[in-house]
């Protein structure tokens, strides 16, 4: 039997909190990533998303990124190691402060954007983001690129980690994602972004850019609630992953 964890990044944008479209995600997912202070978040949006999370019995993780709200962290910056982890350590405590109130122990913590992407292949970047966390605490899973140099370090670091695909993105044919500057960075059709993940949660294995299958040995799959159309995207995935015979469920559940 195969099991597949369905996260979602969440707590980034306030109206789809307000207006009910950011919930209407969660019966179709097994674990959200909740922005915490830097490219996005704050203390009331954290509280309603963990509030959120908790009615749909669901994992809950931090999900940090570059202090860029302006550029919604999806700009690489040039900052020093140091400063990435006093600000990973930063982000994921506020977080927690707020999940103790409700009850809850953080599950995992999952680097946003560029932060995530540059951690991909740079070894300083991403040995700094498991710092950050095991400074806050060291038996929390770590979520990066599958197949990728960050789970390296992550293991390397003694962390926990666990390897993640992305249902609502295209690759390059090395295994990282298509950037958002190409037009055709992002999957906004619900049954490609189906096929795509079944292919992960089965076989392993996306089609790249070009047609060429790479190798992608995931625990984890991601849509992201900003996608264009993520509710129908959700829905769709995770009906034709359970139709496919995978289980869905939390990582470490």
């Amino acid at each position: 039997m195969k099991f597949i964890d369905l996260n979602c990044d969440m707590g980034e944008m306030p109206e789809a909190i307000a207006d009910g479209t950011q919930e209407s995600l969660m019966p179709h997912i097994t674990s959200v990533n909740i922005a915490c202070g830097g490219h996005a978040g704050d203390e009331r949006t954290m509280a309603a998303t963990v509030e959120q999370a908790l009615r749909w019995k669901l994992a809950i993780g931090a999900h940090p990124g570059y202090p860029d709200r302006a550029n919604f962290g999806r700009f690489e910056l040039d900052v020093s190691p140091d400063v990435v982890a006093n600000s990973v350590f930063e982000q994921v405590q506020a977080l927690a402060e707020v999940a103790t109130r409700f009850g809850v122990r953080l599950a995992h913590v999952k680097p946003h954007g560029a932060l995530y992407n540059q951690a991909v292949n740079n070894r300083a970047l991403a040995a700094a983001i498991a710092e950050g966390v095991a400074r806050w605490r060291r038996d929390v899973v770590l979520v990066g690129l599958a197949d990728s140099l960050m789970l390296e370090v992550f293991r390397d670091a003694g962390s926990l980690e666990a390897a993640e695909a992305f249902a609502d993105r295209r690759y390059e044919a090395d295994g990282t994602l298509r950037s958002r500057k190409f037009a055709d960075a992002l999957i906004r059709d619900p049954e490609e972004a189906a096929r795509q993940a079944v292919s992960i949660a089965k076989n392993g294995s996306v089609l790249a850019s070009g047609g060429r299958e790479v190798q992608v040995h995931a625990q984890t799959i991601c849509i992201h609630s900003d996608t264009p159309g993520a509710v129908e995207i959700a829905v769709t995935v995770a009906t034709r992953l359970r139709d496919a015979g995978v289980v869905l469920r939390a990582v470490g559940q």
